[in-house]
């Protein structure tokens, strides 16, 4: 069969959104952040409101994500990135606004900027990864590390006597009353990618209602830091990660959800 005709509109099964460049990821081979980057952009494509985006994007793994989606971008400092937000919508209200943060930039070194514009309700979405590791800078121990998690600097596993607790940030904001929409997925398996892409669907729809903050967690795969294979990565997140960072809704239209 000639080529021309197998690239034919009705024999593609995927085209790759516009609003991703042709930059190289940079993102180690395996890692969600593609996957995720990906979905936000094939969303803002799909509605249609490109030249009404906003993306914010502070320090971590991405920190350069405005080399790979091709929608308005600002930078923040570490952690900010919910501030520099907020200020973004109250200049323009009308504007599509997100932030695209990891674990120990949104539950760290960013508590106090998470908290307090979810608890102000800003009407922006959130979209926080969460691998459990600072991925970035050497694989140290995060807020999301699990306990017996071994880190570069829990080498013997985290400590829960020492070190405190994991964070469940999400759960923790999802108490504030200016958050209207809170859930948690992943993007390791196709199914997992069909809910994680109809959550964003949904954050931006109550963006665009003026309903108050979305916050959408994805529970996502560090293989470099794991020192691990991309494939037994997913698996040990499977078995590992997902029993204590549960999928699914934690918040809907402002109620909690009961399970």
């Amino acid at each position: 069969m000639d080529i021309k005709e197998i690239i034919k509109p009705e024999n593609l099964v995927y085209k790759k959104t516009g609003l991703m460049t042709d930059n190289p990821l940079s993102y180690c081979p395996g890692c969600g952040h593609g996957t995720a980057h990906r979905l936000l952009m094939e969303v803002v494509d799909e509605l249609g409101i490109v030249e009404d985006t906003i993306g914010v994007a502070p320090v971590g793994c991405s920190v350069l994500a405005y080399d790979f989606m091709n929608v308005d971008m600002q930078g923040a400092a570490h952690g900010r990135a919910p501030a520099v937000a907020t200020g973004i919508k109250r200049c323009w209200p009308d504007k599509y606004v997100f932030t695209y943060q990891g674990d120990g930039d949104l539950a760290a070194i960013g508590t106090a900027e998470t908290i307090h514009a979810c608890n102000r309700g800003e009407n922006i979405t959130i979209i926080f990864i969460n691998n459990g590791i600072y991925g970035m800078t050497g694989g140290q121990m995060a807020p999301t590390t699990l306990p017996g998690m071994r880190t570069t600097t829990s080498p013997y596993g985290r400590e829960v006597e020492m070190m405190g607790n994991p964070l469940k940030i999400t759960e923790l904001i999802a108490q504030l009353p200016g958050v209207h929409y809170v859930t948690r997925h992943a993007v390791h398996t196709p199914r997992a990618v069909r809910k994680t892409k109809k959550a964003i669907f949904k954050a931006f729809e109550v963006q665009k209602e003026k309903k108050g903050l979305s916050f959408i967690e994805i529970v996502s795969n560090c293989n470099s830091g794991w020192k691990m294979e991309p494939v037994a990565s997913n698996i040990w997140m499977e078995d590992n990660m997902f029993p204590f960072y549960e999928l699914g809704d934690i918040k809907i239209d402002g109620q909690l959800v009961t399970k």
